[in-house]
Parts: structure tokens; sequence; C-alpha cells
């Protein structure tokens, strides 16, 4: 009886025991149940637009489109750079079962190099399966009808088009236009850094050099976008939003094409470079750079055996010479430096020297600074030593100048400075100050230095660009405009001529210089041309119209003082460089022409010839330099 009571007890105590069990486990399942309910709650209702915004964001894609590239044109309408259909063979991977074997089979048909196969498993590892790989581009015609003919032994191959840049007037125009080729990484970096990345989503190529990159944002234009939808494995199954890319507007540049190509013909294979400027805007009408290469061979990507050619050519033609040419200038700045020491009173329209053919610095141990003609000119005034060249004379007014006041002058004119042309690929080469001497040797600055600096010689160096603009200088009598080759820009969507888009750079002018001064300059330069024994009349005999110049032979090399130059006996690289500036007509300016011409002696022998046939290319083969709208 007393085991049947305990066991009863026993009994009670585990269905009250169950029974809590029971009631703790069913609030268990409440409180779960009831959490359940307020996650679902939240992700449903308090959270479901930004679910919804995730969810269409794997589900809705932006898909960039690249905007068409301005075209570039000539003063005259003339196409320069345009964008032409490039045709390219390309694998979809998923369309094709055996890749290796399809690669093989098209080999056998047309021209696919290792280099070519090598790049395309590049591209497919990067790229999704359905997606097109370019493996072979820039399909000629005939390439193109071989393939069409067995195109459908290729199930997955097809032959799609792009736009490409492309220059019709090949090495003519590169040191001027420039180039597109493929962004890289460090074109990434500065497009981050200018916050212009996004708009460049969707390009491949970017302006390089020249026009190209200057005005890169201007022809570039504006990306455009789709919005489509995509499944799991980011194929495109529908477009939902389309919005289209703004083109690159055009550009007209004030370089007429035909001058271009004819300056170009006359430094055809000669080292050297020419300027050739309207002095009433400093417009650029040519640019010519010699020797130069096509740009057409970067824009699909050069090979490394190419550019390796090019960029180990002894003459450099991946250098402009008109911008980045870095030459002594000669005695073609005197007519500079005449104005300079006539305004600071150091010499007077009416002084008069004599040139025994040497010239020593007063007081001084040190050897005498030769001139040109060993035997001297003679009694010379400053119009005579323009014409004439007479070093002695400008070793004087140096001495008196003083580098100070000369360099000061000088860089009034431009040199030592950027010229403000509208390319990126320009030196300020170097007008010699105390400061700079100091910088650089580590040394001061002696009264030997400033001679030779009064004839172009010594520490100056200067760009063909420098000088074609100080000569603009003094032909608008101190009025100093940087050169530029945009003229305006086109609106291809309206078709809108923009005039005046492109405002030059305004510099300080040489001001408050008296107009007799100007015009001793004008006269010397004048008799350069024409004067009995002016140093360039052989070249401008009997012109129909007048004009104004200075030669200069810039030395590339130090000669002793018992030691006597003979171009004949000298290595080529280590002749003179012969150089020319100069305007014309005299009293109505209308074209102010520079030229380098490297290793080819003296100027007035080589460099006014050439400058001659320019003047007479544009004053009497050619009437007038048009300036029409491009149609």
């Amino acid at each position: 009886m007393k085991k049947q009571r305990t066991h009863l007890r026993d009994h009670k105590q585990e269905s009250q025991l169950f029974a809590r069990r029971a009631i703790v486990a069913f609030l268990g399942i409440v409180v779960m149940m009831g959490a359940l309910v307020a996650n679902l709650y939240t992700i449903q209702v308090s959270e479901f637009q930004d679910y919804k915004t995730r969810s269409n964001d794997n589900r809705i894609k932006v898909v960039p489109i690249a905007p068409n590239r301005g075209l570039i044109y000539d003063r005259n309408g003339k196409i320069l750079a345009e964008n032409k259909p490039v045709f390219s063979l390309e694998l979809i991977p998923e369309k094709i079962s055996d890749i290796d074997q399809t690669i093989a089979d098209l080999r056998t048909l047309i021209t696919i190099t290792d280099e070519q196969v090598e790049r395309f498993h590049r591209d497919r590892k990067r790229s999704r399966r359905f997606k097109a790989i370019p493996i072979v581009s820039q399909l000629d015609e005939e390439t193109r009808s071989i393939f069409a003919v067995n195109q459908h032994k290729f199930p997955g191959v097809e032959i799609n088009a792009a736009l490409k840049r492309y220059y019709p007037h090949g090495k003519m125009l590169t040191h001027v236009l420039g180039y597109v080729s493929r962004i890289n990484d460090r074109d990434v970096q500065r497009l981050v850094r200018e916050e212009q990345y996004t708009n460049y989503q969707a390009t491949r190529d970017i302006g390089k050099l020249g026009i190209e990159r200057y005005y890169e944002t201007i022809l570039h234009g504006t990306a455009g976008y789709q919005e489509v939808e995509v499944n799991s494995r980011g194929r495109v199954i529908r477009t939902l939003k389309y919005v289209p890319p703004i083109p690159g507007k055009d550009l007209v540049l004030n370089l007429d094409l035909d001058l271009q190509t004819y300056v170009y013909g006359l430094l055809d294979k000669r080292r050297g470079s020419a300027v050739v400027l309207d002095p009433s805007t400093n417009g650029v009408l040519a640019m010519v750079s010699s020797p130069s290469y096509d740009p057409n061979s970067f824009v699909h990507g050069i090979s490394s055996k190419d550019y390796n050619a090019l960029l180990n050519d002894k003459n450099r033609p991946l250098v402009n010479r008109s911008t980045l040419g870095i030459y002594p200038p000669a005695s073609t700045v005197k007519p500079f430096i005449a104005v300079a020491a006539l305004e600071e009173g150091v010499i007077t329209t009416n002084t008069t020297r004599n040139d025994p053919g040497y010239w020593k610095i007063p007081n001084s141990k040190t050897k005498p600074f030769r001139d040109w003609l060993r035997w001297g000119h003679g009694k010379v005034d400053i119009v005579k030593a323009i014409e004439e060249s007479v070093d002695t004379f400008f070793y004087q007014i140096a001495y008196d100048l003083g580098i100070d006041r000369l360099s000061q002058w000088m860089m009034m004119f431009g040199f030592g400075d950027y010229t403000g042309i509208d390319i990126h690929e320009e030196s300020k080469a170097n007008m010699p100050t105390r400061e700079w001497k100091m910088a650089r040797h580590r040394t001061p600055w002696y009264q030997g230095d400033t001679i030779p600096v009064g004839i172009g010689q010594g520490y100056w160096t200067a760009t063909p660009m420098q000088l074609a603009k100080a000569t603009s200088v003094l032909v608008n009598r101190g009025e100093v405009i940087a050169p530029h080759l945009l003229m305006a820009t086109m609106d291809n969507v309206s078709n809108q001529h923009l005039k005046d888009y492109s405002v030059p750079e305004s510099y300080p002018p040489v001001s408050e210089v008296d107009e007799r001064y100007w015009n001793v300059a004008f006269e010397g330069m004048k008799l350069v041309n024409y004067g009995k024994k002016g140093t360039a009349r052989r070249a401008f005999a009997d012109t129909p119209y007048l004009s104004a110049g200075k030669s200069g032979t810039a030395q590339v090399f130090g000669l002793a003082e018992d030691q006597e130059y003979n171009a004949d006996e000298l290595a080529e690289h280590l002749r003179d460089h012969a150089l020319f500036t100069g305007f014309a007509p005299l009293d109505d300016p209308q074209v102010v022409v520079t030229i380098v011409l490297e290793n080819a002696g003296g100027g007035s022998t080589n460099g006014a010839p050439v400058v001659r046939r320019i003047f007479d290319h544009i004053l009497i083969d050619k009437t007038t330099l048009t300036d029409e709208n491009p149609s």
C-alpha cells in the first residue's frame, strides 16, 4: 500500500514536470514565432523598399555607351582626323564547342598570328562566355570576303564593325594632331583625378598627344547609357531604358592643309622644323616637324618592335621639333636685342662702332670674341649691324646691358617660357639668368658668360615656336599673343559653327617702346633681305613683294681660338644649325615664318631660300589664305 502511494506521488510529480516543460516549450515556440513574424514584417513591410532596390540592382544593370569622337578640320573645311569603320573577327565562347579547333580551322582560311591568339585567350579569361571577343582586327575586304563565304562552317564566329580614328594625311600632321590610343592605367589614374572616369567607362581610346590630347574633353563628348534586365548569369534579357550619347564637338583649326603639305614637302627627308603664323592673330597656319611618323599605327596598337625602331631612330621622329626642339637662337635675336638696347639707352640710332673682326672685354686678359667675318665689317651703326649681322656690335651691347637687363627684355619677348600654344608637348628652353646658373651649375655668373648671349649663343636656347612668337611681337610692335591652333568648334548635332572659341592667352605687352626703335628693327631686317650687304640678299633677290628677316647660324660645338670652321671636315651631327625668321609683306605683314634646319650650315645660305619659297607660295601661288566654314 505504501509502495502504491509512493508510485502515485511520483507519477503526479512527473505529470506536473511534463506540464511545466510543455508550457515552457510552448512559450518558447510563441516567442520564436513572434520573432519570425516581426522579422518577416521588417523585411516585407518596413524595409521593403531597400530590399526591392537591392533586388533591382542585381536584376537591372546600367550599361554605358561611348559617344562618337568629334572630327578635326583645317581652316578651309578639309578633314584632318576622322572616324572610319574597322572590321574585326570575333568569337563567342558560349556558342563554340571546341575553341582551339575553331581557331585552328580559321587559320587555314585567314592569317592569325600567335600573338593574336595569345591576346584572345587573355581577353577570354576576363570576359563572360556569352560576350564576343575579338581575335583579329582591321580585316581587309579580301579577308572579309573569304570569311563570309565560309561563315556557315563557324557557328559562334562573326565579323563586327566599330568606329576607329583615322588620320588621312599620315605623318604630315602627327606633331600637330597627335593621336588616340588604348586607355592605359596612367590614363585611368588621370581621369579619376580629374573626376572624368565615369564618362569614359565605355570608351577604349583617348587622346595621347597634340590636339587630340589638349582638347580631349571637347572631342570625346558625353557617354550615354542603357538600363538592361539581366539574368543570374549576367546575360541581357531586355532593354528597359536608352539614353543616347552626345557626340564630341568637331574642331576647326587655324591650320591650312595645303600650306602644311607644301612646307612638309620642303622639309621632307631633312631634320628640322618650320612654323608659319598669321601675325594678326598668331593662328598657326603650318607647323612642321621632320622627320615624322604615321600616327595610324598607334591607333590600333603599335608592336614593340616598331615602337623601339622609332624610339631608337637617331633622327628622333617622335620629337616635335617645333615646340620641343631646343637650339641656340643665334643671330636671329639681334633685332630684339637692338630694341632693348635702344630703349635702355646703351646705344642710340646714331651710335657707330668700328668692327675689326674681334671684340675683347675691356681691361681683361680673356681671349677675344670673334666676329663671323674674320676681317671685320668696318664702321657700322645699329641698322647695318642687323643687316650684316655684326657680332662685335652686339657683344658690346650685351656687355653694356648686362645679363639682368638682357634676360629681362628677352623674357618679355617670350624666351625662357612656354609660348601658350594649345598642345602640351612644349619646352621652356632656357633664357639664362644669374639665379639659373647658380641653381644649375653651382657657380656665379661671370661677365664672359654674358657676351655670347648677345648673339644668341652661350647658355641661351629657344624653340622654333618661341622664335616665331618673338618675331610676331616685333611685327605687332610689342603686342604679345600666344600662338594657337584652334580656330573654332562646331557642334555636329546642330551643325552650328562656333567662331572665336579659342581665345589665346594674353601676356603683358612690351610697352612704352619708342616707335622709332621698332622701325630700326624693321629697317635692319628689310636690309637683311635687300641690302647691298644683307646676309640673305641672294635668297630674296627680285621678289615682287618686300619682306624682312634675320638669319642665324647656331654653333653645335665650340671652336678653338686658332681653329677654322670647315663643314666638309666635320661629321654631320657637328655642323651648324641653319635658322631664319622673317615676315612679309613688309608694310602689312600677313605671315611670319621661322625655320630651323639641323646641321644644315649657314642660316642665310640654307634657311633663307626655304623661307623665300614659303613666302612665294603664300603671297604669289596662293593669293590669300582663305577662311571658310567647313561644310
